[in-house]
């Protein structure tokens, strides 16, 4: 039996492909490639040593998916696959209802279809909008600011609704916090198309020379340094809160949301400053009006996590720096490898 990993070419799956395959676990990994590249399957297999099958599958076709469930004896399913930039999303928002929300969809009816009901779901701290307090718990008022949160808000009462029809589902909704970091090899991580939308590979793109600075959206905020305050959590702490998600659903029914995040606060300038601060690296930056939509302050309360996952973050802003450091300077083009002259 194996666990499906959609999306496992992306910069959380992949970290998570590794987890699974360290783990003991068999894995079958589908990726459109439309914002991922193969290079990060063969180096998944390098970092494990280990082979598994992988398909160039878009969820939005069901019928290719439908077939990746008739090859492969699947037993519960990881869902990262999906549209994630918020600004693009306001852009082009029909692409993102069309693909988040009918890829889910298609994904559900086959995992029905063949009687594979266990589903960690990668969901999003966007789904809490501008909560009126900090740290934010799961309880808190669900509500978007954006397309793509509303993508995540949507499938989460899909998958509850699914429940309800059918009990016998089990549903991890895991709502991540920023993500930042690689894995300590420097062999995977992120590697954005075109301008970055997260904030950690602008700020290693400038310390690399690719970019001139830095731009810092809004200083007006009502925080210690007026930039907006976020919960940075290493994507490799992130990917063992899935791996603890899974074994959760191994022994208990339903559906449960949990925060992955560590439960602290940096503002854009304290990230900033440990970057410097571990590289030697000054960042040049240039202070620009907010973005629509974005907020001041949000970081995660990841009590429920701890108490019922036994997961709880580790690491710390400065190895999530240094990670990111590495990564960016083994692959300083990302995985697009540089043809030779």
């Amino acid at each position: 039996m194996a666990i499906l990993i959609t999306g496992g070419a992306g910069f959380i799956g992949s970290h998570a492909a590794v987890e699974l395959l360290n783990n003991g676990y068999d894995i079958v990994v589908i990726d459109s490639l439309s914002n991922s590249q193969m290079e990060s399957v063969h180096r998944i297999q390098e970092l494990t040593g280990k082979e598994f099958p992988f398909y160039e599958v878009d969820l939005v076709n069901k019928v290719q998916a439908d077939e990746i469930f008739h090859y492969h004896p699947i037993e519960a399913v990881m869902h990262f696959a999906g549209l994630k930039a918020v600004g693009e999303s306001r852009e082009i928002p029909l692409k993102y209802y069309n693909n988040n929300i009918t890829g889910t969809l298609n994904l559900c009816e086959v995992m029905a279809k063949h009687n594979v009901k266990n589903l960690v779901f990668s969901s999003s701290a966007t789904v809490y909008g501008n909560p009126n307090s900090v740290p934010v718990v799961e309880s808190f008022p669900l509500t978007v600011t954006n397309p793509y949160g509303r993508t995540k808000l949507m499938i989460e009462e899909i998958l509850r609704d699914l429940h309800v029809s059918d009990s016998s589902w089990r549903i991890a909704i895991l709502r991540y916090f920023n993500p930042i970091g690689a894995h300590e090899s420097g062999r995977i991580g992120e590697s954005p198309n075109g301008i970055p939308n997260n904030l950690m590979p602008y700020i290693t793109q400038v310390a690399i020379g690719q970019r001139e600075h830095l731009q810092v959206f809004g200083s007006d905020y009502g925080t210690h340094d007026g930039t907006g305050i976020r919960d940075y959590i290493h994507v490799v702490d992130l990917v063992k809160g899935h791996l603890k998600a899974l074994q959760y659903l191994e022994r208990n029914e339903g559906v449960e949301a949990f925060n992955l995040g560590t439960g602290k606060g940096y503002s854009v300038l304290d990230l900033v400053h440990n970057f410097s601060e571990v590289t030697s690296r000054e960042i040049p930056y240039q202070v620009v009006p907010r973005r629509v939509g974005d907020i001041g302050i949000c970081y995660a309360n990841p009590e429920k996590a701890k108490n019922l996952l036994g997961w709880q973050a580790e690491k710390g802003l400065k190895e999530m720096c240094q990670d990111s450091w590495r990564w960016q300077t083994s692959n300083p083009n990302g995985y697009n490898i540089a043809v030779k002259q």
